[in-house]
């Protein structure tokens, strides 16, 4: 179930930024999609709870599948937006706020540091490739999950929050440029309400998110 008003990104470019502050301002000030004014803007009033719960009748993995579905396509989409912003120079680093950074492990099991666009390029594609995997996300009637979906959803889930957090810690100036901060609110509302509901991911895993998760759960937006 999707409240995104896809037609509404349509077109949208690169816009510059004014009046940005000085580092030293910067660090002294709370990222801005903590202000009350900016967190609070969404596309759907409420909580997501009911949202999220389980319809009856429904299988549960074809549930999480669908929707495992549906935020890839979304966070693919808001990436997207921001991707002219979100560059090797600009974006050095998979960051997300003071003392978060996030490394690659390739097929040789080694721990590379590359830069955001990189990193975020390499974990769409391989979750792409995973949800079009017919033995793990089957599409024929009949057809049985995986044993180990869970363990996958996991995996896909873990890399979709850093992205979420990163286009949070890095690109949200931009968001704000655009207007579609209220787009990107609600899906990260409705994207951690859902891992709550199903307990996807630890706690720590959101960390670097902690303080808006905090405040919608405060808002009863995340229960």
């Amino acid at each position: 179930m999707s409240f995104f008003g896809f037609g509404k990104l349509t077109g949208i470019g690169k816009q510059k930024q004014s009046g940005a502050p000085s580092p030293a301002a910067a660090k002294a000030q709370p990222p801005l999609f903590l202000r009350k004014d900016f967190a609070l803007a969404h596309l759907v009033k409420g909580s997501f709870k009911g949202v999220v719960q389980q319809p009856k009748y429904t299988d549960l993995n074809e549930w999480l599948a669908i929707n495992t579905f549906e935020f890839f396509n979304l966070v693919n989409m808001f990436y997207g937006v921001v991707t002219d912003f979100c560059t090797i120079s600009d974006c050095p680093t998979m960051s997300a706020g003071p003392g978060t950074e996030y490394t690659w492990t390739d097929t040789q099991r080694k721990t590379i540091k590359l830069a955001a666009p990189q990193y975020i390029d390499y974990v769409l594609s391989q979750i792409q490739t995973t949800l079009d995997e017919e033995r793990v996300f089957p599409t024929k009637i009949g057809a049985s999950f995986p044993k180990d979906i869970r363990a996958t959803l996991c995996v896909i889930y873990r890399h979709l929050f850093r992205i979420l957090a990163h286009i949070y810690w890095s690109h949200y100036a931009e968001l704000l440029n655009l207007k579609i901060e209220g787009h990107v609110n609600s899906l990260f509302a409705h994207f951690i309400s859902f891992i709550k509901e199903f307990d996807i991911l630890d706690r720590k895993d959101l960390a670097p998110m902690a303080d808006l998760i905090g405040f919608y759960e405060q808002q009863g937006i995340i229960s």
